[in-house]
């Protein structure tokens, strides 16, 4: 480290509330010195400033490798970075020193990456399930207030459009892990604002997918200020505010907290203190799925709900929906079989609500569906209705409980995961945009969803 302090182990500093670094050991002290900084002064690691600046922004502690230039040499580091009441405290490991990366070998497309990250209109970041962790200060000219959006899902706040050859760059970028470009999108729940987002992907110190950094670009005149809205429906009243402001913040702290130390990404602990942790992250997401459930459940049974109607391309978002789950199928090694990428089935609804359902559905089969199974999705046209079927490989559903699925609260085993709320609010969905979900089961034959909608032009 070019004759630097070496640590055994890790480096402690703190930040306080204005970034500069007013506590260090001697070797995070010489990489501050060595990167122009001052005694006393500003952070002057741009990567390590970053972070803490994340952190403290969102409140929960963030951990992430970062890479920095050190003289002629680039370090490797993993940074812990805890927001306190008075600043910022840091933890860093790694400290692995190697030859940088020759520049005129770097990706071309990666240095077009960087113009786009300058030219951007504001920044976005998410978690590994794809949920907003911040938001640059930039963004309020088109969102209003940025909080409200910081938690919820990203398909929440875009609606992705396809390119002409049908891709979806975000698709193929979320199952590869790398990063993608241009991916246009329009802003929800307008639809009328048109953005670019390009961006890379963030992984963790023990190599893992850990979320997306992008830009947003506007490519059409913005609208004076976005609605606060949640899933792409306009809260509708005081209550949903409150319980979405009181509740998510606090919930996605729970939850990151604990998955860092289910990953022990701060260092090895007792393997049943890493089991708690997991239990707390799954116990902190079902409460977050209520959240989410309870703020659609006010949408949908408004006596003025009202779903947007466009032509859609049914095969489409079915495989969408699929590529957004394929993730947690390989975690059971379960296939999902979607449509072709050349068939077609066209429709007349809302994108984001049939993705919506479709979700929940193929989610459901994954979830039901035994290991090392299939799960199925077939598009079929139904005298004037177009049909998207989900079938799985799992217990199946008794003829009596068939029903009663579709109702409120409605769980057939108290074990079950879920709120109860998923189906109820998909058939609201579907039959809100004149078509209806049925179910054909038989315990031990697994379960054959059936969505249908109004065949479009």
């Amino acid at each position: 480290m070019n004759g630097a302090t070496s640590p055994a182990d890790r480096s402690f500093g703190r930040l306080d509330e204005k970034g500069s670094l007013v506590a260090a050991d001697t070797a995070l002290e010489e990489l501050h010195m060595r990167a122009g900084g001052v005694p006393g002064g500003s952070l002057a690691i741009p990567q390590i400033a970053a972070l803490a600046k994340l952190a403290s922004r969102l409140g929960i502690t963030v951990s992430r490798s970062v890479i920095t230039a050190d003289g002629d040499r680039d370090l490797e580091l993993h940074i812990q970075a805890e927001p306190d009441s008075d600043g910022v405290k840091l933890a860093v490991g790694g400290w692995v020193s190697r030859e940088p990366a020759s520049p005129a070998g770097r990706d071309p497309e990666l240095r077009e990456h960087d113009f786009l990250r300058a030219d951007a209109d504001w920044l976005w970041e998410t978690d590994h399930t794809l949920r907003l962790t911040a938001l640059s200060p930039d963004a309020e000219k088109m969102l209003g207030a940025i909080e409200s959006f910081v938690g919820q899902p990203l398909t929440g706040l875009f609606r992705f459009v396809e390119r002409d050859d049908g891709a979806l760059p975000i698709l193929n970028a979320l199952a590869e892990h790398r990063r993608f470009e241009r991916q246009e999108a329009v802003l929800r729940p307008e639809g009328t604002q048109r953005v670019e987002l390009t961006a890379v992907p963030l992984i963790d110190g023990n190599g893992r997918f850990a979320g997306f950094r992008g830009t947003a670009i506007a490519v059409e005149p913005q609208p004076e200020q976005a609605s606060v809205s949640h899933g792409g429906a306009e809260i509708p009243d005081a209550f949903g505010r409150q319980i979405n402001r009181a509740l998510r913040a606090p919930l996605d702290r729970i939850v990151a907290s604990a998955h860092s130390i289910e990953a022990q990404l701060d260092g090895p602990i007792r393997g049943d203190y890493a089991e708690y942790a997991g239990d707390i992250a799954r116990a902190g997401r079902h409460l977050l799925g209520l959240i989410d459930d309870l703020v659609d459940l006010q949408a949908v049974e408004r006596e003025d709900f009202e779903p947007e109607a466009q032509d859609i391309d049914l095969a489409d978002v079915a495989r969408d929906a699929a590529g957004l789950l394929s993730v947690r199928a390989s975690e059971k090694n379960i296939r999902i079989d979607r449509p072709a990428d050349d068939e077609s089935l066209p429709a007349r609804a809302d994108y984001k609500r049939v993705l919506q359902i479709l979700v929940n559905l193929v989610g459901n089969a994954v979830r039901f569906a035994p290991e090392d199974s299939h799960v199925w999705i077939r598009c079929e046209t139904e005298g004037d209705l177009a049909a998207v079927i989900v079938a799985d490989q799992g217990r199946g559903i008794a003829a009596d409980d068939q029903s009663r699925i579709f109702e409120k609260f409605e769980r057939l085993s108290a074990d079950e995961p879920g709120t109860g709320l998923g189906l109820y609010i998909a058939r609201r969905l579907a039959r809100a945009m004149g078509g209806d979900i049925d179910v054909d089961s038989a315990p031990g034959q697994g379960a054959r969803f059936v969505l249908t909608l109004r065949v479009g032009s």
